[in-house]
This record gives structure tokens, C-alpha cells and sequence, in this order.
């Protein structure tokens, strides 16, 4: 499954299901299906609304909804190196950009749009689709790991900076160029994500018992978070809160955490003279004897909030979100549901589920797979073909909305002009939401 994504490799087949994502505010759920994918609406608790479903290509493994505007990007694991842009709502493509290798995941915000290989990201301008700017020979990411800051003011990229330790790689995607390097985790990362406006980034490690959280642009590290000291985890997906006060994490284990973002100050500690404050003085005042490894370990915070899934093993993502004023978490499952919990802001604790959503009729949680998947357009190219060549291969058939003619260094070599491109002096409006992929009403 995909998500905000983070930490697990290839798609995955499970009960209709082939992957899953929360738009940028978590207001809509995108699910990739053997025959197309679905759009649906998270604005309320009782009832889970069916917004559009899409069957211009089959076996969807990526797809991503801008906001609530009507762009769509979806791939399918028929071409899994082919990118195709959709007006979901005017039921056209708007575009399609085929790669040198298969597409291992997206990421958009209003402003730019990227495409992540197992060794390359491309940097596309989201407006008019033009590749800006493609990072070559990037550390060996088999999991297509990468992370976009959804203010599109800032539109800060994460990524790993190495392939063995939990190195980050900071960039700004608006002036393309590196911004810092921080060195998170000493096993390799598996996920990564922003908060709403940017300013921190959260992360965890293949272990995934450690979530850490920086500050944004600087690097510096704000919390700690221990997710379990027992056992290794597979950490699937990391997500602040709007206002960047708690952020959740989900894992292959049947337990999602919530911790909350709130420094210590030593007035408050003093002001509750309970045990467990005094343990945690005496934790404090031990610590500075010991080793760095352990007093690390008594610094870091526990849960703040825990989910109890019925569940063990099966991938889901996971988001925090108001929705009809109060806070809740979401968790979409591989096993065909969305689970709704209240969350308690104030005191934590387990959260309770209240509602309890099916994505597939059963009908459709036993579509057998084909025997033979369509084989990739481009495994037909000769292998000796150059980048340039490579980087915009037509569909086939042809589609008059292909763009063509960029060069490996991102010139803007204009290629054939896309029919609903005719862009105008400012931003070219979606009609819902005030939303601007490249398409004109």
C-alpha cells in the first residue's frame, strides 16, 4: 500500500486491494484496484461516499489525488514505468510521461509534482507538466521512499541519502537544490513525512522501534518517540496532525501509536508531584551516568494515544484528521476496510473505533488474478536507447497528449503542445475547490 509512503516495497494483492492513500489534507481516500481505482470522500463519519471510480487502466498500483481538484495521477502495474494524469470529473487524460525504469511512487502539492525511481526522481512542474529537474544516480531506494511537503511555498522533498544508514536528504523542489543532510537512524529509513507547512519532518527506521522528529529547514531534532523495545517492526506510514501537535504511526503489528508533540518543561513536572513523576526525576538524574544508548532510551516518550487493530500483519496506512469537528484517526486496511476512531486530545489513552467502513462489495474481494500480466511497453525498446529517448516514450497507440522532447538536463525542449493546455496569465482553475492542475475549465 502507498502512503504519505512510506516503507514497504511492491504492491501488494489483498482482497481487492493493491494499494491505498489520504489526499494531502486527508479529506479523500484514493484505493488502486484490479480494475481501476477509486476516489472516495472522508468528510464524515457515518457514511463513506463514493466520489468516482476510474477504469481507463486496470491492476493500479499508484495513485494520487491533488487536494480535491479533479487531477488524478495513477500507474498500473501493467506499465509500471508509464505516469498518467487524469480530470478525473471531464474523464480525459491529461497527460502521460513514461520513464527509464518503473515508477515506485508519486508525490504532488500545488506546485510541483514528483515521480520517485529505484535510482532517480524526477521534479515536475505541476502547472505544465515540464520536467524541471532530474536527480541522477540517488542512493538504491527499492521502496520508491520519498516524502513532499504539501505547502507548496516551501515544497521540501525527502528522500534517503544512503542506502545503508538513515541518512536524509533534504531538498527544496521550488529552487531546486539540496537543503541539508541529517542523519536520522543508523539502520536505513523507512519512512518518512512532513507536517502541513513543512517545518518538521518525522522519520523511522527499518527496526522501527525509534520515531524521530526535526525541525525543517535546519535539521535539528525536536522529539523522540519509542514505538516498542520488544520486538522489530515494518513502520507503514507516519502522519502529523493538521496542526502538527501529534503525529501516528502504523506498522505490520496490530497496535497504531499516537504520540503527542509537547515539550517538557521542568515547572510542570514540579507541579505534579505524583509517583510517576518522581520516577521519572530519579530516571532523569540516573541517566547521566549511564551510557549514551540507554539514556537516550529514557528520554524518549511513549504513546501518547494507542488503536488495538483486530488485526495482525496485514499492511494499512494510517492519518489524523478532523473530521465533524473532533479529531480522529483513520486507518485503511488491506483487508478491505476503513476504521474511524474518536481521538481524546486531552487524556490519550486507547481510542475508540466508531465507525467501521467497507471499500468492496464481497463480490469484489475475489477477482482472480490474470495469469499473465501485460508485459511493459517499453521492455521493447532497444537497449542501448539514450535517456532523451527514453524519458517521454509515446504510448501506444499514440496519445495526443504524450509530451515529448525533454533532455536529461531538464531543458524545457518544448515538445508537442497539449490540447487543454492553453494556459492562461495566472493560475489555470479547477472547478471545485480553487484547486490548479494544468487543465483548463
Amino acid at each position: 500500500m502507498d502512503s504519505q509512503d512510506e516503507g514497504d516495497g511492491g504492491p501488494e494483492m489483498l482482497r481487492g486491494f493493491i494499494c491505498a492513500s489520504f489526499n494531502q489534507d486527508t479529506t479523500s481516500l484514493s484505493v488502486g484496484t484490479k480494475t481501476g481505482y477509486r476516489l472516495f470522500s472522508v468528510t464524515a463519519v457515518d457514511k463513506l461516499d463514493c466520489i468516482h471510480e476510474g477504469v481507463e487502466c486496470p491492476d493500479v498500483c499508484i495513485v494520487e489525488r491533488l487536494f480535491s481538484s479533479s487531477l488524478v495521477v495513477v500507474v498500473s502495474q501493467s506499465v509500471p514505468r508509464r505516469m498518467n494524469v487524469y480530470h478525473f470529473k471531464k474523464g480525459t487524460e491529461i497527460c502521460n510521461y513514461s520513464y527509464t525504469n518503473n515508477i515506485l511512487s508519486v508525490r504532488l502539492n500545488r506546485q510541483r509534482l514528483v515521480v520517485c525511481l529505484e535510482e532517480s526522481i524526477y521534479i515536475h512542474n505541476i502547472k505544465d507538466m515540464k520536467l524541471l529537474k532530474t536527480l541522477l544516480n540517488t542512493p538504491t531506494n527499492p521502496s520508491g521512499l520519498c516524502a513532499l511537503s504539501v505547502n507548496h511555498g516551501n515544497s521540501f522533498l525527502a528522500y534517503p541519502g544512503s542506502a545503508t544508514i538513515g541518512e536524509i536528504t533534504v531538498y527544496d523542489a521550488n529552487n531546486l537544490s539540496t537543503v541539508t543532510l541529517i542523519q536520522a537512524h543508523a539502520s536505513p529509513l523507512a519512512a518518512l513525512t512532513f507536517n502541513a507547512s513543512g517545518t518538521k519532518l518525522a522519520s523511522a527506521s527499518e527496526k522501527g522501534t525509534v520515531i524521530r522528529v526535526f525541525s525543517i529547514p535546519e535539521g535539528e531534532r525536536l522529539f523522540e518517540f519509542r514505538r516498542g523495545m520488544k520486538r522489530y517492526v515494518s513502520i507503514s506510514s507516519l502522519s502529523f496532525s493538521a496542526d502538527a501537535q501529534f503525529l501516528c504511526a502504523s506498522s505490520n503489528t496490530e497496535t497504531v501509536h499516537i504520540f503527542k508533540l509537547e515539550q517538557h518543561s521542568p515547572s510542570q513536572e514540579e507541579e505534579s508531584p505524583t509517583w510517576s513523576a518522581y520516577v521519572g526525576k530519579m530516571f532523569t538524574a540516573a541517566s547521566t551516568y549511564l551510557p549514551a544508548q540507554v539514556s537516550d532510551m529514557m528520554h524518549q516518550d511513549r504513546a501518547f494515544a494507542t488503536v488495538r487493530l483486530n488485526m495482525f500483519g496485514l499492511k494499512n496506512i494510517c492519518a489524523l484528521a478532523t473530521i465533524q469537528k473532533l479529531p480522529r484517526l483513520l486507518v485503511a486496511s488491506s483487508d478491505g476496510h476503513l476504521y474511524i476512531y474518536n481521538v481524546d486530545p486531552q487524556d490519550g489513552g486507547e481510542c475508540m473505533l466508531v465507525q467501521k467502513h467497507r471499500l468492496f462489495d464481497d463480490s469484489e474481494e475475489h477477482v482472480e488474478q490474470k495469469e499473465e500480466e501485460a508485459p511493459a511497453e517499453v521492455s521493447n525498446q532497444p537497449a542501448g536507447q539514450s535517456y532523451a529517448a527514453t524519458v517521454a516514450l509515446p504510448s501506444s497507440p499514440p496519445s495526443s497528449t504524450t509530451l515529448l522532447g525533454y533532455s536529461e538536463d531538464a531543458g524545457a525542449q518544448k515538445g508537442d503542445v497539449i490540447p487543454e493546455h492553453e494556459f492562461a496569465e495566472g493560475p489555470v482553475c479547477l472547478d471545485d475547490e480553487n484547486e490548479f492542475p494544468p487543465v483548463s475549465n
